[in-house]
């Protein structure tokens, strides 16, 4: 029998998330002037991409949130913060109104914190047990990393009953897969770009740890 989660129950995940975001200083990576930029710039396009939703039919609120790659670029505090104006950026976009707590949650949960925490564990074990190596950083972090949480994602919220009744079990994990692919294509696509040309938009990326000789950062 699946576990249905109470009433509330991601509005409380997302508070909880966001406070415990807080004690790490979220805000101290945009100290670093070369990811205040980058920043602004995924606040202001990312909520076009979390829009695109509402094109799917049958209720499937699944689209691309670039939430793997934010703590790849930002951190995991920053990025569990960044997500919240995103999705309601998202929202307003929909429709022009401030939207509904619980719904915002539900959506900042499933979409966005739970595969960015997921990549947060699987991102360390990968830096942790795996070779520092530059091709490590962009395939296992950018490319293998996202599209397992994204899958792993759909998996936990296909358990806990949160699908809607137009879709079946095995759609619902086919979407996931699919979309876990096409996450972890952008996400390593982009990290790849941004290691060749702009390192310093990658808060988790240093030349000194993934390039052999290289002089450590220390970032």
């Amino acid at each position: 029998m699946n576990w249905v989660p109470p009433a509330g129950f991601e509005t409380a995940v997302m508070l909880g998330v966001l406070a415990v975001a807080l004690l790490f200083k979220p805000w101290l990576p945009l100290a670093h002037r070369p990811l205040q930029s980058p920043w602004l710039g995924c606040v202001a396009l990312l909520p076009f991409v979390w829009w695109t939703e509402h094109l799917l039919p049958n209720g499937m609120a699944l689209h691309v949130t670039g939430a793997c790659l934010l703590v790849l670029m930002f951190g995991w505090p920053l990025a569990m913060w960044t997500l919240l104006p995103i999705a309601a950026g998202a929202s307003y976009i929909h429709r022009p109104m401030w939207p509904e707590l619980d719904t915002l949650a539900i959506h900042v949960v499933w979409m966005g914190m739970l595969p960015a925490t997921l990549a947060l564990g699987i991102g360390l074990l990968i830096r942790r047990w795996l070779p520092h190596h530059l091709f490590v950083y962009i395939l296992g972090r950018g490319f293998f990393t996202t599209a397992l949480s994204v899958t792993l994602s759909g998996a936990l919220a296909l358990a806990v009953g949160h699908k809607p009744d137009t879709l079946r079990a095995d759609e619902w994990m086919l979407a996931y897969w699919l979309l876990g692919w096409g996450e972890a294509v952008s996400t390593g696509m982009l990290t790849a770009i941004f290691v060749a040309f702009l390192p310093d938009w990658l808060l988790t990326y240093s030349d000194g740890r993934y390039l052999p000789g290289a002089s450590r950062k220390g970032r």
